[in-house]
């Protein structure tokens, strides 16, 4: 069974709003066996409206339409799903009950405007709206099931899941279809690397599906998978996940999606290990990272932003000969940095990142991209000198908190630094 997407209306049609609906809906059919084929956009406009309502109606299963349902003129999906199914619209009992149940509850009155929306298509079935005003609909137009639901989010959302995906779901019966889905994120290589890593796999594994997706600065990889036996599905995908991570080795972060700072943070709960942060170039984005993760309270005891030298001399207790001899940005300077944030807090590990991201500063000798890391341990101290290539201020500072933290998580399993 295939399904097509539509998001109608001018904002979505032109950029000024992002289309989450289409997205989530995506998913959710997706992952009840569902078949998405196409997403089409189409602003306010009666004609264009019933033209692609027509032409989906000859080709998809299923359509799921949202927006366009409210009180004004501009609010044009029942009127076009008419014309595209051949009938008129008429006030429809249940859909005037769903708007006057709305104003009821907030001890309001309805207006005329609001009873436009309980309009609906000749024969069509009114799907009630228990959180918003204007009720949806399903229609048949031609071979295709229509399911039209309001545009906004947490409207469409409640509905999707109370009426329409039960609908499909009884619709498809016995014959429906198990879905799964497996991310693991990775960091370290580029996409093209990765799909490099991964050559193989379809032959491996043709009953799943391999996909990469750029999260900047990781790469997620996706499998997806569908059968009607669970326990089969279930087994291909284990299976597939292994092999993933035999090929990838250490540049895995999670075989479950998690980001950097949460596999950071999950290392560094089992180690039964702390962490203090001396940042300058990163600017406190490596300390926002990792106190973003719930329980973070656990490993996370020291951040500073030690901006200019002499917040390095002073509350590090940098060497001046070192800053002297080699300056903010260096291996020797990123070393006595970790040093001192690990004394201040009495953590076991102390991490810190000088570097330039841009897009002045840079020299012949440490271009901008460069950002030199060191990592305070308790036997020990290392520094790092990296060097990336991106443009953007913004990507640079993403790019060396990353880097930090995959240094950290490197010492943490016992193998070697990242290369880049």
């Amino acid at each position: 069974m295939n399904a097509e997407i539509v998001a109608t209306g001018e904002e979505i049609r032109t950029g000024a709003l992002i289309d989450s609906n289409s997205a989530h809906i995506a998913e959710r059919l997706t992952n009840n066996g569902v078949a998405v084929i196409r997403h089409t956009s189409v602003g306010d406009d009666l004609e264009n409206l019933r033209t692609v309502f027509s032409e989906i109606g000859n080709r998809a299963d299923i359509a799921v339409v949202t927006g366009g349902l409210g009180p004004t003129a501009d609010d044009l999906t029942a009127e076009a799903a008419a014309k595209a199914a051949g009938v008129g619209l008429d006030l429809d009992p249940a859909a005037l009950d769903s708007v006057a149940a709305f104003f009821k509850a907030r001890q309001r009155t309805m207006n005329a405007a609001s009873r436009k929306q309980a309009y609906l298509p000749e024969g069509a079935e009114c799907i009630p709206n228990p959180v918003g005003t204007a009720p949806g609909f399903r229609l048949k137009i031609e071979d295709c099931q229509f399911y039209c639901l309001p545009g906004v989010p947490d409207e469409m959302r409640r509905m999707l899941a109370d009426a329409v995906l039960q609908q499909i779901s009884k619709r498809m019966g016995s014959n429906q279809p198990f879905y799964r889905s497996r991310t693991l994120s990775t960091f370290g290589l580029t996409e093209s690397r990765a799909f490099e890593q991964l050559a193989g796999f379809e032959k491996a594994f043709p009953q799943v599906t391999l996909g990469l997706q750029v999260q900047f600065p990781a790469v997620l990889v996706k499998l997806y998978a569908s059968d009607t036996r669970d326990g089969q599905l279930n087994e291909d995908l284990a299976a597939a996940v292994g092999w993933v991570t035999r090929k990838m080795g250490h540049y895995v972060l999670s075989q479950q999606g998690d980001p950097m700072e949460k596999a950071v943070g999950d290392l560094l709960i089992q180690k039964r290990a702390s962490l203090a942060l001396a940042e300058s170039c990163t600017g406190g984005l490596l300390a926002d990272l990792l106190t973003n993760v719930s329980g973070s309270s656990a490993y996370f005891v020291f951040g500073g932003v030690s901006y200019s030298n002499q917040a390095k001399m002073d509350i590090l207790k940098v060497s001046p000969e070192t800053l002297q001899r080699h300056g903010a940005v260096h291996e020797d300077t990123a070393i006595e940095m970790a040093r001192g944030a690990r004394n201040i807090s009495h953590a076991t590990y102390g991490l810190s990142t000088s570097g330039i991201a841009g897009p002045t500063g840079g020299t012949t000798d440490k271009p901008v991209g460069t950002v030199c890391i060191g990592l305070a341990t308790p036997d020990g101290a290392t520094g790092h000198r990296f060097h990336f290539w991106f443009g953007c201020r913004s990507m640079h500072k993403q790019m060396f908190a990353a880097a930090a933290l995959d240094v950290l998580r490197r010492e943490l399993l016992g193998v070697d630094p990242p290369r880049f």
